[in-house]
């Protein structure tokens, strides 16, 4: 796929509401008027296309970018839903928190969430201002609150004060997803530097357990929690020994969290993604070659788009799902 595709080239998606059960959710390519919610008219006419050759596969003319990496310096830019994303009000009224939601998968999330009639607040790193300013944004053109929260998650103490702050400048915060993450790839353990480690369990488990534990204090029963855990989980890389390790940890303690909190009346579950087109893979998550041909070794021969994975943020989020926790979702792309 050259340089020139883009994602208004990409076909109009939404998600369509079978049953409030594991398989309720599922995304169907829909030309629909580009809206935010779609009549029951729409609703229930689907027309369908081979999800296979949705969207672009590699060879992908992708530079490298220094962390954190910015989405709008991405070739082909991943479809997050910004003109392909058909709400329906599952999530009307609530009010949610996402971490890295300034851009790939927490963009997405914001978006659809959004769509779906929740009002929204985002953490993301300084340097990714301007990506988040354009989610908040088109958070505000839904007519939803729309919160910008930047800030450090390795700071506890940040930690805490940012489910406060999501909370009063919310109104309220009945939904935490804990999506923000950072990966680096290194195929040598002599190389592996106790500096990655640190940045990368403080950034993906301790941020996770301080700010769940921080939104917890303040969450009300019938709330929800999802984690961005990873199939790197239980089929690791090579070169991601200490990546794998934390979502490892954060399925583990998706599980463990989603039993305890039984009593509070929260839930707890997990996203498991497989190879998703996003700034975290062009900015040290992968090898520079691994880039180029990234997702080709899938049955789907191609990366998934943001905006495939969200509906299963939706459910896990809604109260459609009042039966799920402590459980694991996967996309990806017929990995097995």
């Amino acid at each position: 796929m050259s340089e020139s595709t883009k994602q208004n080239d990409f076909p109009t998606r939404r998600t369509l509401l079978t049953g409030a059960t594991l398989g309720a959710a599922a995304l169907a390519a829909e030309a629909v008027p580009r809206r935010s919610f779609a009549t029951a008219k729409e609703r229930q006419s689907v027309s369908l296309a081979d999800p296979v050759k949705a969207y672009p596969s590699a060879p992908f003319h992708q530079s490298l970018q220094s962390w954190p990496g910015l989405q709008s310096k991405m070739h082909p830019t991943p479809d997050c839903g910004e003109k392909s994303y058909i709400g329906s009000g599952r999530l009307k009224g609530r009010h949610a928190l996402i971490t890295g939601g300034d851009s790939g998968i927490g963009r997405a999330v914001a978006i659809a969430f959004a769509r779906e009639g929740a009002d929204v607040a985002i953490n993301y790193l300084p340097q990714e201002e301007s990506d988040a300013k354009e989610v908040i944004a088109l958070i505000k053109k839904e007519g939803r609150k729309a919160i910008a929260l930047p800030g450090d998650l390795r700071d506890e103490k940040f930690c805490q004060r940012l489910a406060a702050d999501a909370q009063t400048q919310l109104g309220g915060l009945d939904c935490l997803v804990n999506n923000a993450g950072y990966q680096h790839f290194e195929d040598d353990l002599l190389n592996l530097t106790t500096d990655q480690i640190d940045q990368t369990f403080k950034t993906n488990v301790y941020a996770l357990l301080w700010l769940t534990k921080a939104a917890v204090a303040l969450m009300k029963p019938g709330s929800s929690i999802v984690n961005t855990t990873s199939v790197q989980a239980y089929r690791p890389s090579a070169g991601l020994v200490d990546y794998a390790a934390t979502k490892a940890a954060i399925s583990a303690m998706t599980r463990s969290l989603g039993k305890q909190l039984v009593p509070r009346g929260i839930r707890v579950n997990a996203v498991a993604p497989g190879p998703f087109w996003t700034p975290l893979e062009t900015t040290g998550a992968q090898p520079a070659d691994v880039v180029s041909t990234f997702g080709s070794d899938i049955p789907y021969k191609r990366p998934g788009q943001p905006v495939e994975i969200v509906p299963l943020y939706v459910t896990l989020a809604s109260a459609e799902s009042s039966y799920a926790t402590a459980q694991i979702w996967e996309s990806t792309g017929g990995m097995a």
